[in-house]
């Protein structure tokens, strides 16, 4: 039984990335997916399927084209993972910050080594 593919497993390859932006602002038919990358159409059809699993991408048969819609939606699930370390991150950078800052404040003044006469 194969494991259900997952939003964050459709991210990490830079190809289906690339596949999710260029279909962002419209729906794109499959043929024009192909043609943006130099690898064989059956190589792109494997990373469609991948995003169709993982419900970033629903491909539509439209005459004698398939058409693919991002669904970005989907993505919500990662922004919400990163936000969570962005908080911590702000949080503890922050804190260094403040810290930083104290220690300057209260280290002595470095003397001048001008000799006084």
């Amino acid at each position: 039984m194969e494991a259900r593919r997952d939003v964050f497993q459709a991210i990490a390859d830079p190809t289906r990335r690339a596949i999710i932006g260029m279909i962002a602002e419209q729906p794109v038919n499959v043929n024009t997916i192909a043609e943006q990358f130099d690898v064989s159409r059956q190589a792109i059809s494997l990373h469609l399927k991948i995003l169709t699993e993982c419900g970033l991408v629903n491909v539509q048969q439209q005459g004698r084209e398939r058409l693919c819609e991002a669904r970005l939606e989907k993505l919500n699930e990662v922004h919400e993972w990163v936000q969570q370390y962005h908080h911590l991150w702000t949080s503890r950078l922050s804190a260094l910050k403040n810290f930083l800052e104290e220690e300057a404040g209260k280290s002595p003044k470095k003397k001048s080594k001008k000799s006084k006469k």
